[in-house]
């Protein structure tokens, strides 16, 4: 399956100031596959260390002499590490935190050669770390699981991502192809980006298999909860992990989850979730100008689960005839569907945050799903699931804040629209004027290009 992150692999391997990269994701999103196609495809020589598979070999990094560690391991495979030749990949680096330092000792000694760690827990390892850590000598890049046009493509139907690539403002999409993205769209909602249950589709288009596959990768993650976690903790995060799905787009509210426990209790397990990239929190802003973050308050978040997929499979719903599944959670999955592929349009180098802004006034409350930022330029954007729904919260906020762009994401087809009306803000009457931008759902990844269009 194809991977968009070996693109960046690329790049990285072709640059002259390039460091050791350490790729931090969740567990089974692909890292390992990525980095071994990668490797077949770039370089003569590959050597694998994964420290979960040989702990043994931890033993290797005991010492800060690298080049006795360099040949202990060209000894132990009975292969050259060639410097510019020879990719060297440290699989589940987490186990070995002696690994994690040696990258800086790689880096001083052996520019050349090049290095590539990867782990599914590495962000509790890198938060608890006893060793110095070595900043500077090392760069991070952020993977999640396959986005829209990843899973297409997997699917047979690449013709379509190089269609909405190609796709300017103002064309014509036919009924039947506009038909065909929408149950695309819809089958990702079940299926979702983990690699695994994509590649079993693909092959088999059992969706039996599949409610297998998600299973078992949540099965994998409850077992990793016994890694970083005190037996009470454990409890608190499995009960965490069946709440989120269900809470997806709304605001996050302690008492809702299990009001037995103590919130301080819940906000730590949901923190270790968080740094297992299993939940993104999704923080509100006050987007009063650039950067969003410099607003943002930790006081007011709403969830984002890792996958769609394993959302829908936490809540139960089974997939067997989805092409007639009514369901009463289309706008969540919707709003999940737009923030996990938000997610994945970030350079790599950088962790991505999105964000979304809300009004808690009485009689005149109003929210908007997401806010992000576009050349240094706040866009706001709605979610709806179906083709219709009121702009109320997003007229509000235009006001408000006198922007001229705004981004909507429907099921309709796409348009622009200039906008013009009354809003009564602060009980005055005001007018708004603004360009909305309308595009159906599978066009999430061309989101950045069209907005530019608009002039």
């Amino acid at each position: 399956m194809k991977r968009s992150f070996e693109l960046y692999l690329i790049d990285w391997k072709n640059r002259k100031n390039r460091k050791p990269l350490i790729i931090r994701g969740a567990r089974q999103i692909g890292k390992t596959y990525t980095v071994e196609s990668f490797a077949k495809n770039n370089y003569t020589n590959y050597v694998k260390i994964n420290f979960e598979e040989k702990p043994e070999l931890k033993g290797f990094f005991k010492t800060n002499d690298i080049v006795d560690v360099k040949q202990n391991i060209e000894t132990y495979f009975g292969i050259n590490i060639i410097e510019e030749k020879t990719l060297l990949f440290l699989d589940e680096i987490q186990q070995c935190p002696e690994a994690i330092v040696s990258l800086r000792y790689f880096y001083e000694n052996f520019p050349n050669i090049h290095l590539i760690a990867a782990g599914s827990l590495l962000d509790h390892t890198l938060n608890e770390i006893k060793f110095s850590m070595p900043v500077g000598r090392v760069e991070f890049a952020y993977m999640y699981p396959m986005d829209f046009y990843e899973f297409i493509t997997a699917l047979g139907e690449g013709s379509l991502v190089e269609y909405l690539e190609n796709y300017s403002l103002g064309m014509q999409i036919s009924s039947p192809i506009n038909i065909k993205l929408l149950n695309l769209v819809r089958l990702y909602y079940f299926i979702g980006g983990m690699p695994e249950a994509v590649n079993e589709y693909a092959e088999t288009k059992d969706l039996i298999s599949v409610e297998r596959i998600h299973e078992s990768v949540l099965k994998s993650l409850e077992y990793d909860f016994a890694k970083y976690g005190t037996k009470s903790q454990q409890s608190i995060l499995i009960t965490l992990l069946k709440y989120i799905p269900s809470g997806i787009g709304k605001k996050m509210k302690y008492v809702n989850i299990d009001s037995s426990l103590r919130s301080d209790f819940i906000k730590s397990a949901l923190q270790l979730l968080k740094m297992s990239r299993i939940v993104h929190i999704v923080k509100n802003t006050k987007a009063n100008g650039v950067p969003l973050e410099q607003g943002a308050s930790n006081k007011l978040t709403k969830p984002l689960f890792l996958d769609i997929g394993l959302a829908n499979h936490i809540l139960k719903l089974r997939l067997i005839d989805i092409e007639n599944l009514l369901v009463i959670n289309e706008g969540s999955m919707a709003e999940q569907f737009i923030g996990q592929q938000l997610l994945t349009t970030g350079p790599e180098y950088l962790e991505s945050d999105i964000y979304y802004w809300v009004r808690e006034a009485k009689n005149a409350a109003a929210e908007l799903d997401f806010v992000t930022e576009l050349d240094n330029h706040i866009i706001p954007i709605e979610v709806k699931a179906g083709k219709t729904g009121t702009l109320k919260s997003l007229h509000i906020y235009m006001t408000k804040h006198k922007l001229k762009k705004a981004l909507r994401f429907n099921t309709d087809l796409p348009s622009s629209t200039a906008i013009s009306t009354n809003v009564t803000l602060d009980k005055k009457v005001q007018s708004v004027d603004y360009d909305l931008l309308s595009l159906p759902l599978y066009m999430v990844l061309e989101y950045k290009r069209l907005t530019k269009a608009i002039q």
